[in-house]
Formats: structure tokens, sequence, C-alpha cells
């Protein structure tokens, strides 16, 4: 079976897929921790709450990629279907695909379709896997859409992208423009279907509109701090504070918005965000939402200039891009969260703490927004 479509963020990644593969034992050396943070790591419920898993487009996959996933310590995560622009009919296909690549290996994944399903992961040593939208194309502005999506295991949908979508405004968009009339309604809907609400790409104005109509918790799955660094994608202490009162949770993401575009971030520049975010919302409300793949980035010459030539090519289409690769220097492994892990604990975060920002956090909220 083929794959129906990749998102934007695939296409980066499967381009340079090859040479991580060929890599892969060297990739997953990843740099020590302490013994402390080994072993917190090795018992904790570890979401991610954006993360693409080791894929290719047909099966068999390579026994590589499956190892790789195996090896990351990751239990579950949310995965991102449908693409930027992707039609109802090429999101369908997608589900289809991902419920083939959980029977094709039932000792590996199994589907998130319930809270409970997270701590059958860590139980059973599998990969939970749940689908989410970034954009909202597939509703087409059907709202009934979205009670077929969460049906189909879609329990995380977005209301915007980069710039405007018929239910509000993106990051890149105009700041003024907030939620919609449309938007309003989707809202209603998807606390009536307990779909959790995703503003990670939503402009302040959507973001906060979103906040007071809902009736639930809503995510920022993937975002930093604008107190850190101001960019688009970084969000305000304003909001921070607003979408924890709400009891929703921000996951710090590690792309190259985390700093000047001057310089390729690093662990030192993540913990930032980690640390303001904590502070600005509280130990319940922070978690990791990467916004990038399980497999590490190659840094090779040959993929930095596939992925400039990408970024040109995205500049030369209107869209954004990025100066820098999609990692942090430090964090560039299947096992990022285990890095976060001993970064945190050596910056006097207890165990508990690191615990909640591993997974518990977002699971928590989510089983606050799935309630009945």
């Amino acid at each position: 079976m083929a794959r129906a479509s990749f998102s934007r963020r695939e296409a980066v990644v499967s381009g340079c897929a090859g040479a991580v593969i060929a890599a892969l034992p060297a990739w997953l050396r990843t740099q020590a921790v302490s013994p402390e943070a080994a072993e917190l790591y090795r018992r904790a419920l570890v979401f991610d709450a954006n993360l693409i898993p080791p894929m290719q487009d047909t099966f068999p996959f390579p026994k590589k990629l499956l190892d790789m996933m195996r090896q990351s310590g990751v239990t579950a995560m949310r995965n991102t279907i449908g693409g930027m622009y992707g039609g109802f009919e090429a999101t369908i296909e997608e589900v289809g695909f991902m419920q083939s690549l959980v029977e094709e290996y039932r000792n590996l994944y199994l589907r998130v379709r319930t809270h409970a399903d997270f701590a059958r992961a860590k139980q059973e040593n599998r990969v939970g896997i749940l689908l989410g939208f970034e954009h909202p194309s597939a509703l087409e502005e059907k709202l009934e859409r979205i009670e077929i999506f969460r049906g189909l295991g879609v329990r995380v949908m977005q209301l915007t992208y980069y710039k405007a979508s018929p239910f509000g405004m993106g990051v890149f968009g105009d700041s003024k423009a907030g939620l919609t009339p449309l938007g309003r309604k989707a809202v209603a809907k998807m606390n009536e279907q307990r779909v959790a609400i995703e503003i990670s790409h939503s402009n302040e104005t959507t973001s906060r509109g979103v906040l007071q109509a809902s009736n639930r918790p809503a995510l920022i799955t993937h975002a930093g701090c604008s107190a850190v660094h101001v960019h688009p994608r970084n969000k305000s202490d304003v909001l921070l504070r607003a979408v924890a009162k709400k009891s929703g949770v921000i996951g710090i993401y590690d792309l190259s918005y985390l700093t000047p575009r001057s310089k390729q971030p690093t662990l030192d520049d993540y913990m930032a965000h980690m640390v303001h975010a904590l502070s600005v919302c509280g130990e319940d409300h922070v978690g990791i939402g990467s916004d990038s793949a399980v497999a590490p980035w190659d840094a090779s010459p040959e993929a930095f200039a596939t992925f400039n030539k990408q970024q040109e090519q995205q500049r030369t289409s209107g869209l954004p891009s990025l100066d820098w690769p999609p990692y942090v220097i430090g964090l560039n492994t299947p096992r990022r969260c285990e890095v976060i892990a001993d970064a945190l604990l050596k910056r006097g975060y207890s165990a508990r703490i690191t615990e909640k920002v591993l997974g518990l956090n977002f699971t928590d909220a989510l089983c606050r927004i799935w309630k009945e």
C-alpha cells in the first residue's frame, strides 16, 4: 500500500531519509546523560505532541526504521496528517495509511483514541499514534466533518495554519483578524465532539477568541516563547498564561525559530524557552512538541544543500522558510526527550516535574478535553 500524501514537513525529512538510515547506529549514540535521567526516562510516559515517526510511503519498512522508533524511548506522539492543504479525500486516504501502519506493525504501534491508550502503550512497550490536523483544509468548511474525522481517530484539530482560514487567522496574517463566525461554530462543534483545539499556528487574536469561546482547554502543541526570542511562531506571556489558566499546555519545539536568524539553536537555547515557559505557565502546563521527526536531521553538506534549495523554493512560492535546518544542536537524536529530561534535572527541577514535562501534562490535558 502506498501512502496518499506527505506534509511539507515530512517531505523535508524524507529528502534526507536515506542518509539517516545508513547512519543510524551513529545517530542513536546520543550525548551522555546522568544515570538519574536515564532511569527516569526509562520509567516515564513520554509523549511528544508533534512528532513524525520514521516512515516511508510503501511497505515493508526497513528494519532500521522500526529499530529507530523502538529505541527512541517515546511512548506516544501526536502525528500530523493532511499536510498544509490536504483535501478531504486525500486526508481520508492518509488516515487509512496510518491505520495500515499500525496493523502492519502491531508489535510496535497502536492507535491512541482514549486517554487509557497512553498507559496501554507504556505497559505493552509499544508506541501510541494520535492523529491530528495542522491545517483545517480537509474539513472544507463543513462542520459535520469534525465528527466524521473524530470517528476516524483524529482527536486534535487546528483552526488555522500560517495565514487565513475560514475559521480564523494564522501567525503570518493580519494580527488584528481573529476567530470568524464559522470559527466560533467550529469551536462549539469540537467541544461537543471532545476534540482538542490546537492554536500553535493561530495568531494571538484568534487564539484569545478560541480561549474565550471554548468550554474545554486549548493546546499549543508546538511553539516557543516570545519573551526569549521574538518570532511570529513564538507566543507572548499573556497568551501562555491564558492557556495555562484554561488548563491547557504548551509544547516547546526544537526549530530554528528559537533563536535569531544568525545561528543554529543549541540545547541551552531550547532550555531557555522551556525554563521560561515553566516560570510563566507553571509545572502543570508545559510539555514537549518537537515539530520534527524521530529521525535525526542529516547534517552532511549534501543535506544542507538540499535544505537550502527547498527553502529557496518556499520563499519563491511565498511560503515561510527557515534560515537553518529544523533541529537543535544537542537534540538531534531519536532520544531527544531523554536529553531534555537530563537538562531539566541538571537545572534543579525535580523528577516529578520532569515526568510532567516529558508527557503527563499533555496526556492529563487531553484526558480533560476528551472526557464526557
